[in-house]
């Protein structure tokens, strides 16, 4: 019984110890309360938006890093899986990419933004089909998306499908008719069609919206024929404005086509451009 008694006043003594330790710690420990799933999304989004802004002044991992932090914190906005596949195609992650743009999917398979990343990780892999795939499904969900539409008029030209692809241009511009690329491309088709006169209009049109060296040396290619020293001014200020176009690999990339490039060696060789030509070939990237 004593022995009964000594332990029961040793149990009576540790929990009265024990309960005065904790809330003496309680007194030193500052006591916190989680944060809550509303709080989270908020940190999230702040999180994104400087991720966003460091994507656009061009710091690539920092806004990757940013990004996967943003999707550390909430994980159930398809948002914020788009923006990390659009961080992750900057770092040239693209299977990483098109693993967030399907977690994206898996949330909302009706946001159209994650077909259009999607498409762009194709095209890179050269799976046009795939690719064509991507946009349309986007564009189904977004009809008046402008870039959704120059790509997808861009894959057509390059399978030489010209009439889909100037109909698909032209819907673009229906959009947004100050939309330069759309009518220098829309010229480069139709230089490939013999259509030159139509070419030409293009050309002028892309070049009086923006006075860009591609419409700019695609016009000098087209006149050089017909009126010699203009087209030679042209491709001057072209070479000038962007020395990249004085290689042909560089113009192919750009989807010039097999009729104007020949066209554009011939006015290449002319003597007149023969000095501009030797520093463009220097200053090229």
């Amino acid at each position: 019984m004593l022995k009964k008694i000594f332990t029961n006043f040793i149990f009576i003594q540790i929990f009265i110890f024990n309960f005065f330790f904790i809330e003496s710690l309680k007194a030193i420990i500052p006591f916190y309360n989680a944060p809550n799933e509303n709080i989270l999304k908020k940190e999230s989004f702040a999180i994104a938006k400087n991720a966003y802004q460091l994507l656009y002044f061009g710091q690539v991992k920092e806004s990757l890093n940013l990004a996967k932090l943003a999707i550390s914190l909430n994980k159930n906005d398809p948002k914020l899986w788009s923006l990390l596949a659009e961080t992750q195609i900057a770092n040239n992650l693209y299977e990483n990419a098109l693993n967030s743009i399907k977690e994206g999917k898996n949330i909302n398979p009706k946001m159209s933004e994650l077909y259009f990343s999607e498409s762009s990780i194709l095209i890179r892999q050269n799976k046009i089909k795939d690719a064509q795939n991507s946009l349309q499904r986007g564009l189904k969900l977004n009809p008046d998306n402008i870039n959704g539409l120059f790509q997808l008029a861009n894959l057509y030209l390059m399978e030489k499908n010209f009439k889909k692809s100037l109909n698909t241009f032209d819907k673009a511009i229906e959009i947004k008719p100050a939309f330069w690329q759309a009518y220098n491309n829309k010229g480069l088709i139709l230089f490939e069609l013999n259509n030159i006169p139509r070419a030409i209009d293009n050309f002028k049109q892309a070049i009086e919206i923006e006075n860009n060296a591609e419409p700019l040396l695609a016009l000098a290619v087209c006149i050089q024929n017909e009126n010699f020293p203009e087209s030679i001014a042209l491709a001057k200020k072209a070479l000038s404005k962007d020395p990249n176009y004085v290689d042909s690999e560089f113009r192919k990339e750009q989807l010039w086509g097999q009729k104007i490039q020949a066209q554009t060696s011939r006015l290449f060789t002319s003597k007149e451009l023969k000095q501009d030509i030797a520093i463009a070939k220097l200053l090229k990237k």
